[in-house]
This record gives structure tokens, sequence and C-alpha cells, in this order.
């Protein structure tokens, strides 16, 4: 029986999937790498760390299953996006650590472009409004500090790119240096419309364009490995995505006006708009979704920097939860009537405020305001921002009502997925399966090689939860979200 390993290199950790004949998770395995985060604030993720847990979970993944390598058909990736790193081309080696999509090292390049006057040149291109948040500052910013660097890149010496580009480059031992046209679309050095790296962006930014790996469709051939040796033969990668982009793949959303929201560290809201892009001035960007079977989709998206992370923060910092599970009981516990709010602009707000300055902070809190209600101001922060993103996607696709598929842990919350739905006013759709993105990309790769036909997407099985609130009560809490905002802002 043919079988496909689905990896998702996630902001967290990594993980790794077996999928059978008829799309079905048989196993998984994860393993978690340190966030590397300086007194600035700066987030990094070392390379190597990443590769080796990627190889010691394929090993892990043959050994638990009992199955034959021989029977491994094909491989697809998903990867945390705009992280960005550089590496040595003949060696393979980092010369600096991935810096992390959250990190906002790049603010000082973006305030240098913006002053002269290239920011509107950026998105027009791009889809993207100049921001730190994106790689190509990311890379830049090595460029200008990590020694040698430059002057190598010149020489073409140096590869740079987001972290699928890295990882086939090290599945393949050199031979395939690929990344696919979801991720090119999120590094600003992508024009969307031209569908090529951009000389004019390379330069703005300083990139040499030597640099930059092959575009290839998502959907098609990425190199072949045997992950150092663990299968007895190479097997091809032939599905590659960024996260975002291969949970909207898997939760089928392949029409135009079909929209999914991810839970992660972060949170990126996408809609599918079809084979032309719609260009947006009010905080949501346009990227590109993906390109198989020859053509390409594009979305409207908006990303958030801290939903899932919210929860994280209120275990792990503010010690409120033993557990992420305990928000829910704790949260339809709290006192309804308060309506504290939490702002998590940690690292800034991303969509649709852009506003990387911004910093978090509590606001409308009482006496009576406790542990509970911390708590369900954070899960409630969460929900928010989706609507945040969700309502100016609605507006700019001219559509009255809508329908949220959505994915990732905080999903598991029955409090924050009937309240998503209230305040959202919208039909929420939970498939059962939780790793969109990996089914995503591993979907891809074996409809690519005639596994999987059109059928694989009938066979998500959803809990849907629909609105209940009035909506009084809901244009009430709302109102009191964005006079929360405008108070960081």
């Amino acid at each position: 029986m043919p079988y496909i390993i689905g990896i998702d290199q996630s902001t967290q950790g990594t993980k790794v999937m077996l999928f059978d004949a008829q799309g079905k998770i048989l196993l998984r395995l994860d393993h978690p790498h340190r966030q590397i985060i300086d007194e600035n604030g700066w987030v990094e993720h070392d390379p190597e760390e990443i590769y080796r847990n990627l190889i010691d979970l394929v090993q892990s993944l043959m050994a638990q299953s009992g199955i034959s390598g021989q029977e491994i058909a094909a491989v697809g990736i998903s990867n945390q996006r705009e992280t960005a790193m550089a590496w040595d081309r003949a060696t393979l080696a980092p010369v600096y650590n991935a810096i992390v999509w959250q990190c906002a090292r790049g603010k000082a390049i973006c305030g240098g472009i913006e002053a002269q006057g290239l920011a509107e040149t950026v998105r027009q291109k791009t889809g993207l409004r100049l921001s730190p948040y994106f790689s190509a500052a990311k890379l830049s910013w090595i460029m200008e500090n990590v020694p040698d660097v430059r002057s190598r890149a010149l020489k073409g010496e140096i590869c740079v790119g987001t972290m699928d580009s890295y990882l086939v480059h090290r599945l393949t031992h050199g031979q395939a240096f690929r990344t696919d046209y979801s991720n090119a679309s999120r590094t600003q050095l992508f024009n969307i419309s031209t569908l090529q790296w951009d000389e004019e962006l390379c330069r703005i930014f300083g990139i040499p364009m030597v640099c930059l790996g092959e575009v290839t469709d998502s959907d098609g051939f990425f190199g072949e490995t045997d992950f150092e040796g663990m299968l007895p033969k190479k097997v091809p990668i032939h599905g590659v995505m960024g996260d975002s982009h291969g949970a909207l793949f898997g939760q089928g959303c392949r029409k135009p006006g079909m929209m999914k929201a991810t839970y992660g560290t972060g949170s990126s809201i996408m809609m599918n708009i079809g084979e032309s892009p719609i260009f947006s001035d009010q905080g949501i960007v346009t990227s590109l979704a993906w390109k198989t079977n020859g053509k390409v989709k594009y979305v409207l998206e908006g990303n958030i920097n801290y939903t899932g992370a919210v929860i994280t923060w209120l275990k792990d910092d503010m010690h409120l939860l033993r557990s992420a599970g305990e928000s829910e009981q704790m949260a339809r516990e709290a006192d309804p009537a308060d309506h504290a709010y939490i702002v998590p602009a940690f690292s800034g707000l991303g969509a649709p405020y852009w506003q990387a300055d911004a910093e978090a902070a509590i606001i409308g809190m009482r006496r009576t305001t406790g542990q509970k209600e911390i708590v369900k101001a954070g899960l409630s922060a969460i929900a928010y921002q989706i609507t945040d993103v969700v309502k100016l996607m609605q507006q700019a696709a001219s559509l009255p009502d809508v329908e949220l598929r959505v994915d990732g842990g905080p999903t598991r919350n029955g409090w924050l997925m009937q309240f998503q739905s209230d305040i959202t006013n919208a039909v929420l759709r939970v498939p059962q399966a939780e790793e969109l993105s990996a089914i995503g990309a591993a979907y891809a790769a074996g409809l690519s090689i005639g596994l999987y036909d059109e059928d694989i997407f009938t066979k998500t099985v959803y809990k849907t939860f629909c609105p209940q609130m009035a909506q009084q009560e809901r244009d009430a809490l709302y109102q009191g979200w964005l006079d929360a905002v405008k108070r960081v802002l």
C-alpha cells in the first residue's frame, strides 16, 4: 500500500504524519524546538536543531508505523512562512539563525524604505504592506549585520529563503533549491502579477537575486529525498505550501469566497478570491494561494501576531492556567457582566492595524475582575482579532454572509468557538482532523502523483457552531473591543 509522509514545520515545533491511500492520518509525531528570544524581544530558531528534529521524527515514524520504506510514495511539506534565513550554498550550513516571522528587527529597514517613498511600490508589486513581519526585511537585516554575508551573497555563495526552501535543499543534499508560489508571495520580493522574483524589489531590500531559489508549482516536483538514509530509496517531494495555504487547501477552500482561519501561535485568515487578485487598502493583503494544475489562485489574507500565543501567555507567564485546556471551563465560569478587554499587542498589532509600536494592555478591569475574567478576556481577544479581519474581507469581496472553516489547537475550545461564531455572526465549521496544514501539503502531493482524486476533499467531518448572540449584545461587545484597540494605537 502506498503512503504519504506529511511534514509541518511550524513555529513551535515540527510534526510528521503518515497518511494512507485514503488520506487518513495513521500516525502523528512531533518535537518542539527552542524559541530563542533576546532582550530586544527578537525571536530566532536554530535551523540545525529543526533539521535534526525532522530526521529523528521520520526515523521514529518509520519505526513506530512498522511499514516498509518501500511503501512511501511521496512527501508533502508545509512550513511557517515569513520566517527567513540564509545558508551556505556549498555546505548547506546556516550562516545565522532563522529569524522568526514574529520578529520585528527589520523595523528600521522598513522605515528607511518608507522614507524613500517606496512603500507603495512594494504594496503594488507584492500585495503586501511594507512591514518587518515579512521575509525581505529580515533577510536585509542579515545582509547588513552578519559579517561577510553580503559579499559572499553577491558571488552566489549564499542561499536565502523561507524554511521550506532550506528543508528542500537539505533533504535533497543540495540538489534542489526550490520554493513554491505560496511561500514566495510572502517574502515581499516576489511580484504577484508577473509571478516572478522582482528585480526592483530585490534592489530596494538589498537582496542579490542570485541568492533566491527557483519558484515551483505548489504540487510540482521539489527533488527527491531518503531522509539521510532512513528510506531504502529516494522518494519525490511533490507538495510544498506555506502552513496557512496548506490549511486553506486541506479545508477544501478551493473556490472563490471560501474562507478559513488557522489558530496557531498567531493566526492567518484567508479567503480564496480566484484567478484574479483583489487589492485592498483596508489593512488586509493580497497573496497567492498556490499554483496547482498549472493555475494560480489568489487570496485575501489578514495576519494576527498573537492568538494561540495568548493562551500560552496566560499559562506560562501569568500562571493563570495549569494547562491550555482549563481555559474553556474558566471562561464559562467567568462573570458574564465583566467586560475587561485584553489587547495582545506583545509585538505590535498585525492586520488590520499594522502598528509595530503598539503595546499590549488590559482595559476595563473592575475590582471584581479576577482570574477567570482575565482568561475569558484573553480568549475573547482571539475572536475579536479574527472578526476584525473577516469583516474587512466581507467588504472587499462584497459578501453579505460567510462561512468560516477553522483549524488549529484552540479550536478544541468549545467556548471560544461559540463566541467566535457569535461575535463574527458567521457559521463556523471545525474539522475533526486538526493538522490541516500538513493535510493540505500531503493532499497536494497525493493528488500530484495520482494517489488521491478530488473525492479526498469530501471526506472531512465537521462540527458546526451557529450564532446565538443577540445583535444588540454583539454590537456592544465589539464596539468595546474597537474602543480598547484605539487606546493602544
